[in-house]
């Protein structure tokens, strides 16, 4: 046998020993090094899974902006759901998503109720603001001009990625008249109630939305009757139309 023969069947004997030992034996070096380099990506776990993700998003992104809901949006949305195990695998994961939910956000479409799949759009102005401390909401005419706003702590839950919300104030125009409020009004709205004053019985459960993703452009979240929400990232602060003399972050 000549010296190219003894090198082919050396290299055919290796290839063949490498394969056997890559499909049979789980454990071996070569199989969790190469592997494990790859099943650590930072959103997903598999590269078709990625360009999934991607091409969601990029749907959930155009119709976010557009304000426009179209026929591959709830799909899209229910995949990044139905994903959520694998894209926030662990806590940093969701304390990631977390991070991009923070900012000013204006309601584009909901689904109005979990029994619903069709998105429909939101035909007023309906804003929302997570910052380090607060979540609000309101109604306006536009950005610059607020009508009604409510403003309060939030109670994150990384684990679930579930934003418990409190309430502490309201504005009307940007002035703050939770003080001017009657008594009835604080118990219809709950006003100053924290995780605590909850008990999780049906009819006293606190409002709370559960984050299913957030990018650059787009907020996305199910709320607790189970419709979903759509927003989109204003491009200014909402909280010098909405809270006024309140609006320094450090007073929030």
């Amino acid at each position: 046998m000549n010296q190219y023969a003894l090198l082919s069947t050396f290299l055919t004997t290796l290839l063949l020993s490498l394969s056997d030992a890559f499909v049979n034996n789980p454990n071996n070096f070569f199989q969790r090094d190469l592997f494990c380099g790859l099943l650590s990506h930072k959103i997903d776990r598999n590269f078709f899974q990625d360009q999934k993700y991607a091409e969601a998003f990029r749907i959930i992104d155009e119709c976010s902006i557009s304000g426009q809901p179209c026929d591959d949006l709830y799909d899209s949305v229910r995949y990044i759901d139905r994903s959520a195990s694998t894209l926030y695998p662990n806590l940093d994961a969701k304390k990631e998503l977390w991070d991009r939910a923070h900012g000013s956000w204006k309601l584009q479409m909901a689904t109005g109720g979990g029994r619903f799949k069709t998105f429909k759009p939101v035909p007023i102005f309906a804003y929302a603001m997570i910052d380090e401390k607060n979540f609000g909401n309101g109604i306006g005419f536009n950005q610059d001009n607020i009508v009604l706003s409510l403003l309060g702590p939030h109670y994150f839950n990384d684990k679930t990625r579930s934003m418990g919300i409190g309430i502490h104030d309201m504005f009307i125009f940007s002035k703050k008249v939770t003080h001017l409020l009657p008594s009835f009004i604080y118990d219809r709205i709950g006003l100053n109630k924290g995780p605590s004053d909850f008990t999780n019985r049906k009819g006293s459960r606190m409002p709370a939305f559960t984050m299913i993703g957030a990018s650059e452009k787009s907020l996305i979240a199910r709320g607790g009757s189970g419709g979903i929400a759509i927003w989109t990232r204003l491009d200014k602060d909402i909280r010098p139309a909405a809270y006024g003399a309140w609006r320094d972050a450090s007073k929030l």
